[in-house]
C-alpha cells in the first residue's frame, strides 16, 4: 500500500509519499521560518496564509519526486489536529479534494500520533521497527507528555505538562537571550561552550511523584537571571552559560519524570518495552543522550526517530495513515479539523493546565 501524507498543522508545509514496507519515496518540507522570524514566533494568520499559497505546489512536488502517478496512490492522509486551525483546514481540505477526485480513502491523522509512530517505520535506514508496547516521551513546542503506546490507536497518558511545553520554554529562552527563532537549535548550539553549573536554575516537580511536567517556573527564572546580570548587552559567555544551565535543568526534569513513568509502565507491562522519545525537542542531541543513558541504566532499549524526522514532516503523517489502513478499511471523510485532539481521550484534564492547540 502507498499513502500520500499532508502536514500543515503549524509552520511547515509538507507532503510525502510512503509505502507500507517503510520506504519514503518523497518527503517535501517547506519551512516558514523566514516569515515568522521577525515576530519571534509563529503567527497563526501568517502560517495559514503561507499554507494556502504553498500546499498545492508541495503536494505536486512530493508526487513527482516519488516517481508515481496520483492514480497509483492508495489513500490520502492529512493532519486533522491538533494544531493551528487555519493551517489544519488547508491541509484537510486539500487532502479531501484529492481523495474525492481520485475516489481514494481519506485518513484523518492525529499530528501527535504521527510523532508517536515514526519509530515503527519499517526501513533499514532507521533500524528495526519498534514493537508495541513502548513508553513514549513526546516533547515539542506545544506538548510534553509521557504515554504508553499499545497500538496505532491505543495511547494511555501517564503525565503531561501543567503549563508550558519544553519546546516553548526553549523558544522563549532563546528570544530573551536574543538568539532568534526557532529557539531549540540555537540554544543547543550556544550551550556547547557554556558552563551548565554556573546559574542555579530550578527543576520544577523533580523528586515529586507522578509523571507530570512544569516549565513555566524554569522559564521565569531564566528571565530573572538575565535581569540580574550587569546592565548593557549580554556577554557571549553569559549567554553560553545560561543556555547550558537551562538545558541541563531541562534534562534533569525530563530524566526524573521519565524514570517515574518507566515505573508506571512496568506495572502495566511487566515484560517491559523500549523507551522512545519523539517530537521536535527529540532532535536535541544532549537531551537524547541523557534519555538514552536512562534507558541503559534500566536495561531497556532506547529508540528515537532520525533527527530530520523529529520535527514536523509529512512522512510521519503518511506512516500513521498506513498503520491505520493496514488494520482495515478507513474513510474519515466526515471528520472535521480539530484544534485540539488528545491521544488519550480518557485522560483527565489537569487543573491549571493551559489549553493549547499545539
Amino acid at each position: 500500500m502507498i499513502v500520500l501524507g499532508i502536514e500543515t498543522s503549524c509552520d511547515e508545509t509538507a507532503a510525502a509519499v510512503v509505502t507500507s514496507d517503510g520506504r519514503i519515496l518523497s518527503n517535501e518540507v517547506l519551512s516558514q521560518i523566514r516569515q515568522h522570524t521577525p515576530f519571534g514566533g509563529v503567527v497563526p494568520e501568517v502560517a495559514a496564509r503561507a499554507h494556502l499559497e504553498q500546499t498545492d505546489r508541495i503536494v505536486k512536488q512530493a508526487i513527482q519526486q516519488s516517481g508515481l502517478k496520483l492514480s497509483q496512490i492508495d489513500a490520502i492522509a492529512a493532519t486533522t489536529g491538533p494544531g493551528l486551525i487555519g493551517g489544519v483546514l488547508v491541509g484537510v481540505m486539500t487532502a479531501k479534494a484529492i481523495a474525492l477526485s481520485q475516489d481514494k480513502p481519506f485518513i484523518a491523522v492525529n499530528h501527535l500520533a504521527g510523532h508517536a509512530l515514526t519509530v515503527r517505520l519499517r526501513n533499514s535506514e532507521y533500524g528495526d521497527p519498534v514493537a508495541f508496547p513502548y513508553l513514549l516521551l513526546l516533547v515539542s513546542g506545544g506538548h510534553c507528555q509521557l504515554l504508553i503506546v499499545e497500538g496505532a490507536d491505543r495511547f494511555i497518558r501517564l503525565g503531561t505538562t501543567l503549563d508550558d511545553a519544553l519546546g516553548e520554554a526553549f523558544d522563549k529562552t532563546a528570544k530573551m537571550l536574543g538568539l532568534g527563532f526557532p529557539g531549540g537549535p540555537k540554544v543547543e548550539q550556544c550551550a556547547k561552550t557554556g558552563n551548565p553549573d554556573r546559574f542555579p536554575l530550578p527543576r520544577p516537580l523533580k523528586g515529586r511523584k507522578g509523571a507530570d511536567f512544569s516549565f513555566s517556573g524554569l522559564k521565569t527564572k531564566v528571565r530573572q537571571t538575565i535581569e540580574a546580570l550587569p546592565p548593557g548587552p549580554l556577554k557571549p559567555q553569559d549567554v553560553a552559560d545560561l543556555t547550558a544551565s537551562f538545558q541541563q535543568a531541562a534534562g534533569d526534569v525530563l530524566v526524573d519524570r521519565t524514570a517515574n513513568a518507566l515505573d508506571l509502565f512496568s506495572r502495566r507491562h511487566p515484560d517491559g518495552g523500549p523507551l522512545v522519545v519523539a517530537g521536535g525537542v527529540a532532535a536535541n542531541t544532549v537531551l537524547r543522550a541523557r534519555l538514552s543513558a536512562l534507558a541503559h541504566e534500566r536495561n531497556i532499549d532506547f529508540a528515537a526517530p532520525p533527527v530530520h524526522l523529529c520535527t514536523d514532516n509529512a512522512a510521519m503523517i503518511a506512516w500513521a495513515g498506513l498503520e491505520r489502513l493496514q488494520n482495515g478499511p478507513v474513510n474519515d471523510m466526515d471528520i472535521k479539523p480539530r484544534p485540539r485532539w488528545p491521544l488519550d481521550a480518557n485522560a483527565e484534564h489537569q487543573p491549571g493546565k493551559k489549553e493549547k492547540a499545539r
